[in-house]
């Protein structure tokens, strides 16, 4: 009987996108004919699109008040066909206890936060000292696919698009730039899990104002999701330039267009979210701009990656606020060294 293979990924949507390449490794090991269901969180699957890894998607939702998103509906429905394997990518207790209770005979995870009990084969994370090496997603991912018995590949992203996704993103672009085909250049600044992560309004507007400057042909998209629309809109207002414009008042932001709009893109430059994720997936030049968060921990292959960062005795937190109240890691990132790392690409 053909193998069941279980995987169950993160939340977050950087984190999806970087357990791509172990989704490669896995459906290359167990083959065409294996079946391979994925748990995911609701309406993530459309970032895979396109991709042929995935047999079945089944979303899950623990925190949501739906009640058939939740550990014991979701684990349930998979007994009725428990898998042989389950590559659990979080590291939470309640993701071992999914596949533990969904009856996967061999669940493959990391040893952490309680859960060493409900894994038939716990992997242990480097320490240096008394804490664990800051691991990427990707890095960690790869390691359990070894673990299932897969040859290691590249951590190479990969995402596809539709010719829908390319048609909707074309139709938007002629809509706010007309003919005008210089270099897209995308910003992106991400405040909606905390303002740790974001650079501001201000800054990337004067970066904004910097690039069309320099180059009069841009066009210049601040990019956003549902979340960050008062940030986007902030940032275009404060530029105060035609050739900026953003996405804020789009009703609908799926993610097939974001990933159309960014594959279409000369540059990107983000706070440390899932849009970079994307650009490394399409081998976009990419900017990205860290405070809080550890770069060690959304490290891939992505040769066109340029990473700032300010020196400071307190970083990386990897807070979600500010812990003393002044954001200098972002803060003092400046405009200047930014357009200077971004230069190279519209030239």
């Amino acid at each position: 009987m053909p193998m069941h293979l279980l995987v169950i990924l993160p939340r977050w949507v950087g984190d999806v996108v970087m357990c791509t390449p172990m989704l490669r490794a896995v459906r290359r090991h167990v083959g065409r004919d294996a079946r391979i269901t994925a748990v995911i969180r609701p309406g993530h699957d459309v970032l895979l699109a396109g991709t042929n890894w995935i047999d079945e998607y089944v979303p899950y939702n623990r925190r949501s008040r739906d009640r058939s998103l939740r550990l014991g509906t979701v684990a349930l429905g998979l007994r009725e066909k428990p898998a042989d394997a389950a590559i659990i990518v979080p590291n939470s207790l309640s993701s071992a206890m999914l596949a533990w209770r969904a009856g996967a005979r061999r669940r493959i995870g990391f040893a952490r936060n309680g859960r060493r009990l409900l894994l038939t084969d716990p992997l242990r994370l480097p320490w240096k000292g008394w804490k664990v090496e800051p691991t990427s997603t990707a890095v960690a991912a790869m390691k359990l696919a070894e673990r299932l018995g897969a040859a290691p590949e590249p951590l190479r992203l990969e995402l596809a698009t539709s010719g829908t996704d390319r048609a909707m993103a074309d139709a938007l672009l002629a809509e706010m730039f007309g003919t005008s085909a210089g270099p897209l250049v995308i910003l992106n600044d991400n405040a909606a899990t905390g303002t740790s992560r974001a650079w501001g309004h201000e800054p990337f507007a004067a970066l904004a104002r910097r690039i069309v400057d320099a180059r009069p042909d841009a066009r210049v998209l601040v990019h956003c999701g549902p979340d960050d629309r008062r940030q986007a809109r902030r940032i275009v207002e404060t530029a105060d330039r035609p050739s900026v414009q953003g996405m804020h008042d789009i009703e609908r932001l799926p993610f097939g267009l974001s990933k159309a709009i960014i594959q279409k893109a000369r540059l990107l430059v983000s706070s440390d979210s899932g849009p970079r994720h994307i650009a490394a997936a399409f081998g976009i030049p990419t900017v990205a701009l860290f405070g809080a968060a550890d770069p060690r921990l959304g490290r891939s292959d992505h040769p066109g990656l340029v990473e700032l960062r300010v020196d400071l005795p307190c970083v990386p937190c990897n807070k979600k606020e500010c812990p003393l109240g002044h954001r200098d890691c972002m803060r003092l990132l400046r405009v200047e060294d930014v357009y200077a790392a971004a230069a190279p690409a519209l030239a």
